[in-house]
């Protein structure tokens, strides 16, 4: 859980609706002193990250917004982390297997956030994908991880609340200093960032969303405090959400657009290619270079095409590739749904499928509850099918949330491989499986990268027909289109950033290259200009995992377990692929 990659709408973890209060920190180690350094890092943690202890189930510190973005909270965050890196070089006591993978990841940690502070992202401080000002409503929606069960629950959002004009205000002032200094997001993501923020601003408080929570109060409330904490509500909404918003829209429209650079790629910054380079080791745990990144790229990319092209002979489908897109994409056969409750049912019955085969494929399954809900109203214009995490003492079910807007125009086609990939055994087997391991310290409970849960959820997409799936050569065709979607983010994004790629012509080289609309198509690449490198992760991460496969599969013969050796992927919870790789030749030895 690192400072600078820590959005709220896109890390699952922290847009948990239901998340328990735990206090403990897990299994101790056996060392005393390793156990008594991650305690107190947690802590100490926990208190100047309020926002991931809320996420986290820690309640403690809900009243608390630090505005992490200003040169005094990063001057305090490294030092914290500087401090942890000594107190772990005191100890000298012989660590057991595990406290020495342990020890491994912490250091891996509190280096890579130490090297993140280097880098001035704190300058380009909103964009249209990952901003706090689109996080905040939705913790502030009542529907988010910020719990409104108590009056207390309700009076700390309000402190969070009456906190923002000062982000706000360090926001403009930070974007000035990018102004002035060359780092500023590019002019074409600026400009879908103003609507954004206006569409925050409501004429009457009571249709903002930041008033949800006072339309969901709970029954024990007396109206006395019902009474005060509307008042309240709105007050703060009045002059503090609304000011604060329109004073950061008049800014980026007036100021901060005019500014802003029209180049896409981040070796247009200062020092922009070597901070790529730390973006690609942050997000893929890897030590590639963007060359062989690119190469690998183009390489998945024409295999793919010619898998594509062999699905294309089997239905007896006569026209070119592209004409096979458009196909799928407009077939009445591909929409047959005339509900939402049909489209859930049908994810409903690929989970029945897969149940039957799930015990062949894993010894230990996940004791969190599993559901398939639709996206609520409010936002599923804006929501693509995410999986939620369920909280980590069992009582909130991990949850599948699939947006519907029109059941006559949802496709059918890739459904069973998004189910595989969000929810079973994707995501919901890691992160549950991970969040139950009472054997892991606390850090490592909630620790995440993105090549490594990303990695791991599209492996599973691979499982299809292990898992009774992919029999209907259109589905298996879906899945064949989100590799292929994975696998272009890494010509794409590396070329935006590092050969000068233009905006235009990757959305050129998506379309021409696999089933995607020119809205999507402009929509995924300028999320690849807003946040750099973390689309390399899924690829990345799902090609280390099936190498593995494939290379102990060689290498032990009829010695290799499936189900085992998932598991030695899964046991030791989210870590760099690095770290796994080498856990994976250690297990290999004891065959």
């Amino acid at each position: 859980m690192r400072l600078f990659i820590l959005p709220l709408t896109l890390i699952t973890l922290l847009f948990v609706s239901c998340q328990s209060n735990q206090d403990n920190q897990g299994h101790a180690s056996k060392s005393k002193q390793l156990d008594a350094v991650f305690t107190s890092y947690w802590n100490e943690r926990m208190q100047l990250f309020p926002l991931e202890a809320t996420a986290c189930g820690d309640n403690r510190y809900n009243d608390r917004l630090p505005i992490t973005i200003s040169e005094s909270y990063r001057t305090t965050v490294r030092t914290f982390y500087e401090t942890y890196l000594n107190k772990l070089s005191t100890i000298q006591e012989p660590l057991s297997a595990e406290d020495e993978v342990s020890k491994q990841l912490f250091e891996y940690e509190l280096n890579l956030n130490i090297e993140a502070l280097t880098f001035p992202s704190h300058l380009m401080p909103i964009n249209q994908f990952w901003s706090f000002t689109l996080e905040f409503p939705q913790l502030g929606s009542g529907t988010g991880n910020q719990p409104f069960k108590t009056v207390k629950d309700y009076e700390n959002f309000l402190q969070r609340i009456n906190l923002f004009p000062a982000w706000a205000d360090t926001a403009i002032a930070n974007m000035r200093k990018g102004i002035s200094s060359g780092y500023t997001i590019p002019k074409t993501l600026a400009m879908k960032v103003i609507p954004q923020l206006k569409g925050v601003i409501t004429k009457d408080p009571l249709t903002n969303i930041f008033y949800g929570p006072i339309k969901l109060f709970p029954s024990d409330f007396s109206v006395k405090d019902k009474d005060r904490l509307t008042q309240a509500y709105v007050s703060a909404i009045s002059n503090s959400i609304l000011p604060a918003y329109a004073k950061l829209a008049n800014f980026v429209e007036a100021e901060y657009l005019p500014a802003c650079r029209t180049t896409d790629g981040m070796d247009d910054l200062p020092n922009g290619t070597a901070y790529y380079q730390f973006l690609i080791r942050n997000y893929t745990t890897t030590r590639l270079t963007p060359d062989s990144i690119y190469q690998l790229g183009l390489n998945e990319v024409a295999r793919l095409k010619s898998e594509m092209e062999k699905v294309k002979e089997q239905v007896h489908f006569n026209g070119s590739l592209p004409e096979f897109f458009q196909y799928l994409n407009s077939d009445k056969q591909f929409f047959p749904f005339h509900s939402s409750q049909e489209v859930l049912d049908s994810f409903i019955a690929i989970k029945k499928i897969e149940d039957l085969h799930l015990k062949e494929l894993f010894e230990t399954v996940p004791k969190t509850k599993f559901e398939i809900r639709q996206t609520e109203a409010y936002r599923a214009a804006s929501a693509s099918a995410e999986y939620n995490p369920g909280s980590e003492d069992g009582s909130c079910p991990g949850i599948f949330y699939v947006p519907v807007l029109d059941a006559l125009k949802f496709n059918a086609v890739g459904m069973e491989t998004l189910f595989l990939h969000e929810a079973i055994p994707g995501h919901h087997y890691q992160i549950s499986l991970q969040q139950e391991n009472n054997t892991l310290p606390k850090f490592r409970k909630f620790l995440s990268y993105s090549a490594y849960a990303e990695g791991w959820a599209l492996y599973t997409e691979t499982l299809g027909k292990e898992l009774g799936l992919y029999s209907n050569p259109y589905q298996y065709f879906g899945h064949l289109s989100d590799a292929m979607h994975r696998a272009i983010r890494l010509v794409v994004d590396v070329s935006i950033h590092t050969r000068h790629m233009s905006r235009e012509d990757a959305i050129k080289y998506m379309m021409d290259n696999e089933r995607i609309s020119t809205e999507e198509a402009t929509s995924e690449i300028e999320r690849y200009m807003a946040i750099p490198g973390q689309a390399l992760s899924y690829k990345i991460g799902q090609i280390t995992i099936s190498r593995m496969k494939e290379r102990y599969q060689t290498q032990l013969g009829t010695n290799f377990n499936l189900a085992a050796f998932h598991t030695q992927l899964l046991n030791g919870g989210n870590m760099p692929l690095e770290v796994l790789e080498k856990k994976l030749a250690v297990w290999s030895k004891t065959y």
